[in-house]
């Protein structure tokens, strides 16, 4: 089993691999999946070291589930997945799970992008048990697909003058990862594989307040074409709307 005291200690200074997980859902399932999840699969989990920092609804697909869990290392990443899904808590409510999902295969394996870049959180960010009220915030995820691993030009762009615009039009920068190396050691869930990335996790207080930065030219002025450089493809960002008892909210 893996140690736990050490796990939430590394935790609670930034989780050293995250997971960015996408589902596509059958329609009508997504509340029934959160609804779920919620209840019976945030402290179950980290009850074997793992953290489950965020859940959320995609504002632009009605039927894609997003969240977002942590691991202190590649090695407690193993020991608790196997732990989780090997126990009796999946066990009891994986064919309900499942049942609401056409595809969770859809997942990047990431690691901060520099020392400090990672999300920190507390144990108080999360509502308790049983919380139906929606917490305040929309989470911008943009995803950068990159020619190939993040060269230190790229991270400078993200660190400093990327950073600051975001901040400068409203968003709280919450966290910058980039492909986590290591190859995935639980086959059992499916990574993506074979390409590399760049990701951003902004939290803005509200739709208006992201729209208005969506809308705005400072992005497409003064940073999209430098960026270009380093990208193989369009950057893709998700809009997602914080569940009840997620840790990540404004």
């Amino acid at each position: 089993m893996p140690d736990h005291v050490s796990i939430r200690a590394a935790a609670s200074q930034g989780d050293r691999v995250i997971e960015l997980r996408q589902y596509t859902l059958r329609p009508r399932q997504r509340d029934v999946l959160i609804d779920l999840f919620d209840r019976e699969f945030v402290e179950t989990q980290e009850s074997v070291g793992m953290r489950v920092m965020g859940q959320f609804r995609d504002l632009d697909d009605p039927n894609r589930f997003v969240w977002l869990r942590g691991f202190a290392d590649m090695a407690s990443r193993a020991l608790g997945l196997e732990a989780f899904y090997g126990g009796p808590v999946w066990a009891a409510h994986r064919n309900a799970a499942n049942a609401t999902m056409i595809d969770s295969d859809n997942v990047l394996l990431l690691r901060p992008a520099w020392p400090g870049a990672g999300v920190v959180l507390e144990e108080s960010d999360r509502a308790p048990p049983g919380s139906i009220r929606l917490p305040p915030g929309l989470l911008e995820a943009t995803v950068f697909p990159l020619k190939g691993p993040a060269e230190e030009d790229l991270l400078t762009l993200a660190r400093d003058r990327i950073t600051s615009v975001l901040r400068a039009g409203g968003a709280d920068v919450l966290g910058w990862y980039v492909t986590e190396p290591c190859a995935n050691n639980f086959p059992r869930l499916p990574v993506r594989e074979g390409e590399q990335v760049l990701v951003s996790l902004a939290m803005f207080a509200d739709d208006d307040a992201q729209q208005s930065f969506a809308t705005g030219s400072t992005w497409q002025r003064d940073i999209a074409p430098e960026l270009s450089r380093f990208l193989v493809d369009t950057p893709r960002s998700l809009r997602l709307r914080p569940t009840a008892r997620s840790a990540m909210h404004a």
